[in-house]
């Protein structure tokens, strides 16, 4: 009897150990890539000029994913420069470590690599990576990240015969080491020199090879990014509508639209059918908001159509939206029909609108002005009077390692603008911006734009609902004019001349996120900030330690290792 008790338990042992394998082999899909970054000779406008490459392309490899991948990119470093990269709108759930900016992550030397390992958690949507060190970006360095729903998971739109990356934005024809002289330097880097599409630039008439084909009869979806570094723009195509089905990670009310207005640093999908006469057609984009309009054509070619040949295909161009005081309502009113999909799901199966934001009670309250002044004859620009600088040590490991107070003060901005009478002077200071947040609190951030120019925000690490744009300033008694039903969840909101925007969002995530102007112009002279947002339990339920291969710098370099966090 006892010998065959011990065959059961031994029968046991080894179904429980199968049992914990299969739990070990059902981890979610990893994708490898392994990528070189690189200088090569480029042409957007053109004129030739040093450019960023990712295995010697402009715009670099796609990363075609599905909701929870997991993703491992190899990057080696082969510029002059230190480099980092960072996955514009992965939340990067737990993991601030791989957020890729200068407050998170020692960058990659010149010469060395890093290897990245992130999860797409709980993510849908079209989304890009870019380099975040120094003016890298002007110079390239961009590709698409797109994340796909698992198949479990309906989509409320039937799969399109194929998808297409377009990357839109303005361009500079000096390369990012004299733009970053000139800002160096206290001067702006002013106005672009161009636009381009996928890093080409076309006029009308131009002998050009079509950007992308369609067959007459099929659906194609158009996942479009504003890459660029201060321009928003307008896109359309000649001859179709496009339905809107996709916007940063939500899934949208599906209106139709003649053209979009596209902010920097924004993504959106649209689906094309392609219902015309077979021929060659026009994809446009040009300028918002610029006294001078810059364009660009793209050629989008049917299959067996008549080609370039068609001597119509310049007849009948679609129109821009108006460009001055009209062109912001416009633009507004455009924003303002952009819904979020309450029935569909998105990375899980509920439905999107199961999570009533409109519900919860407002815990914190924070109001943000931009400001653009002179500091010792300088150009700056400031959030609240504060104008962010990146520490010699990143912000995220000097907290990880107990040494803050070293590196920088949190909270020396305030939650309010500094009052006229308190900073007659509008006096700005330079310092490393960190705010302290509390993990998970409900919080509404509210930005106020009192410049001539419009302004774009994104916020790392979170969504949020983008619940109301006006003219004016805000006041309290605005709230009654939000949208609290179905605003679309994303991670970048544009803020118009002389007028606000108002944001929601659930500071759920632990770590270091940085809110930052997507004008990089802007950004490097220190229009962002970071939050840390702590879990107090320390717990690996709520944050990850850091990881083996993470490289150290700074004043934590030969530090010992703090103790880990606790399961």
């Amino acid at each position: 009897m006892e010998e065959a008790n011990n065959v059961k338990i031994v029968a046991l042992l080894i179904i429980c150990l199968s049992v914990g394998a299969l739990l070990v082999k059902a981890e979610d899909p990893y994708l490898f890539f392994e990528w070189n970054v690189t200088y090569g000779t480029i042409a957007p406008l053109g004129v030739p000029q040093q450019g960023i490459l990712i295995n010697g392309q402009l715009p670099g490899p796609r990363i075609n994913c599905t909701s929870n991948n997991n993703i491992v990119v190899n990057v080696y470093n082969k510029l002059d420069e230190p480099l980092l990269l960072t996955w514009n709108g992965i939340q990067q759930r737990k993991n601030s470590w791989q957020d890729g900016t200068p407050g998170t992550m020692c960058p990659i030397m010149p010469g060395t690599n890093f290897t990245y390992h992130f999860q797409v958690k709980d993510q849908i949507g079209s989304f890009f990576y870019f380099p975040t060190t120094s003016l890298h970006r002007a110079s390239g360095g961009f590709g698409a990240l797109d994340v796909h729903s698992r198949n479990l998971i309906p989509i409320p739109f039937d799969k399109p015969a194929d998808e297409y990356n377009v990357f839109l934005g303005d361009w500079y024809n000096k390369g990012h080491k004299a733009l970053k002289k000139t800002l160096d330097g206290g001067r702006t880097i002013g106005r672009p020199d161009g636009i381009h599409i996928n890093g080409k630039s076309n006029k009308l008439g131009d002998k050009a090879e079509p950007l992308f084909s369609m067959e007459a009869g099929k659906i194609y979806r158009y996942r479009m990014c504003n890459v660029g570094m201060r321009t928003s723009v307008n896109v359309r195509i000649q001859g179709h509508a496009m339905k809107l089905v996709e916007m940063e990670g939500s899934h949208t009310v599906q209106n139709m639209y003649d053209s979009l207005d596209i902010h920097v640093g924004q993504c959106l999908s649209v689906l094309v059918t392609a219902d015309q006469e077979p021929k060659d057609y026009y994809m446009v984009v040009s300028s918002r908001f610029l006294k001078q309009a810059i364009s660009s054509v793209a050629i989008l070619r049917y299959a067996n159509g008549k080609g370039v040949g068609s001597t119509s295909i310049s007849d009948h161009l679609p129109t821009p939206p108006p460009n001055n005081t009209q062109g912001i309502a416009w633009s507004m009113n455009q924003f303002r029909s952009f819904r979020w999909n309450l029935t569909a799901s998105a990375a899980r199966p509920n439905p999107q609108g199961s999570y009533h934001y409109g519900q919860i009670n407002i815990t914190r309250t924070i109001k943000i002005v931009n400001s653009r002044s002179q500091v010792n004859g300088k150009l700056r620009f400031a959030l609240n009077g504060i104008s962010h600088m990146d520490s010699d040590t990143p912000l995220k490991l000097v907290e990880y390692f107990g040494v803050a107070e070293k590196t920088f003060k949190y909270d020396v901005m305030g939650d309010e603008p500094p009052t006229p009478s308190s900073n007659n002077n509008k006096v700005v200071t330079i310092a490393p911006n960190v705010k302290n947040a509390t993990f998970r609190n409900f919080v509404e951030i509210i930005f106020e734009n009192e410049e001539k120019t419009i302004q774009t925000y994104h916020l790392d690490g979170y969504s949020f609902f983008a619940v109301g744009i006006e003219p004016g300033k805000w006041k309290p008694e605005k709230r009654k004019n939000y949208n609290l039903v179905d605003a679309v969840s994303r991670h970048s909101i544009q803020v118009y001349p002389n007028s606000w925007a108002a944001i929601m969002t659930t500071l759920d995530n632990a770590g270091i996120w940085n809110l930052r102007s997507d004008m990089w112009e802007r950004n490097y002279l220190g229009q962002q900030l970071y939050f840390s947002v702590l879990s107090p339990s320390r717990s690996l339920r709520d944050e990850y330690n850091l990881p083996d291969n993470h490289p150290l710098c700074g004043i934590v370099k030969s530090m010992p290792m703090p103790p880990p966090y606790k399961p």
